[in-house]
């Protein structure tokens, strides 16, 4: 397929917004897309400290990157978003930022309606939002991309021991990607959907691996599939991959980035000794 000339302008020096930047996998992106010469822009909620060191980061190396305060689902910081963005094209969405069964706290200390609202609300309500928000200007510039991520929990597999409200909101985000790319069959943006495993990330230490001794952590790590957490750089390389051309067959495609535990999800139950890995079966109810 032969390239527009708005496809070989955007590629040139792309404008890509990557909510939830300041660390683990949005960081990775930020730095993935920023030093293939894209002008990034990213959202950051609490991390205002890792926000600045990694715009200080870029800096050094001649990269041009923005950090901008959000809180992702709520309607006031999402149209302060947009007038901090006026101006400026968003080529690529990212759609990263998100509250796992532990990080959720930071947004209702309690279980219950409130922190059921928070997972939906930042998790799902959030990314189409952002899509409302920036996809038709897209749409009218001929060219974009929108990359959801999601989870191996939730958009791929079921993994009981984590909060029901949390893998619902994570097959929210692919169930969008599904129905965007329907939607728009016919036009020139591209979305998929990358649903991470265990990715070695603050998120998931705090739900999985913090609570661990040492030899239960080693049991965990080593018996995944593959052998290892993922790295947060590894998942970048995918978002980025599929902001290129021979991505565009995917279109629409949810994609298992997990190196195999969508698969598998019955690893995570398999340390030694337990039921699973907290050893509290039906904790995630």
């Amino acid at each position: 397929m032969r390239k527009t000339s708005a496809d070989t302008d955007a590629r040139t020096r792309r404008g890509v917004l990557v909510t939830g930047g300041s660390r683990g996998i949005g960081a990775a992106a930020v730095r993935r897309f920023a030093r293939a010469g894209d002008r990034v822009f990213f959202t950051y909620h609490s991390g205002a400290g890792p926000a600045a060191e990694l715009v200080t980061e870029l800096a050094a190396e001649g990269h041009e990157v923005t950090a901008l305060a959000f809180r992702q689902g709520e309607r006031d910081s999402h149209e302060e978003l947009g007038r901090a963005l006026a101006g400026s094209r968003v080529d690529v969405l990212v759609n990263n930022a998100a509250v796992g069964s532990a990080t959720v706290a930071r947004h209702a200390p309690e279980p219950g309606p409130d922190r059921d609202a928070a997972f939906l609300r930042v998790n799902c309500l959030g990314p189409l939002w952002l899509v409302r928000q920036f996809a038709p200007a897209m749409i009218a510039r001929g060219y974009g991309k929108v990359l959801n991520v999601s989870s191996v929990g939730g958009g791929v597999a079921v993994f009981p021991q984590f909060d029901v409200a949390d893998g619902m909101s994570k097959a929210a985000v692919a169930y969008l990607t599904r129905h965007l790319a329907a939607q728009w069959s016919a036009l020139p943006v591209d979305v998929f959907a990358v649903c991470p495993g265990a990715v070695d990330t603050g998120m998931f230490r705090a739900s999985t691996l913090d609570g661990l001794d040492p030899g239960r952590l080693r049991a965990l790590t080593s018996g995944l599939p593959g052998g290892r957490l993922i790295e947060p750089a590894e998942v970048a390389d995918v978002l980025w991959w599929l902001c290129e051309e021979p991505a565009r067959i995917l279109r629409g495609a949810v994609v298992d980035a997990s190196l195999g535990l969508g698969s598998d999800p019955a690893a995570l139950d398999r340390t030694p000794g337990h039921d699973d890995w907290t050893g509290q079966p039906g904790r995630g109810w």
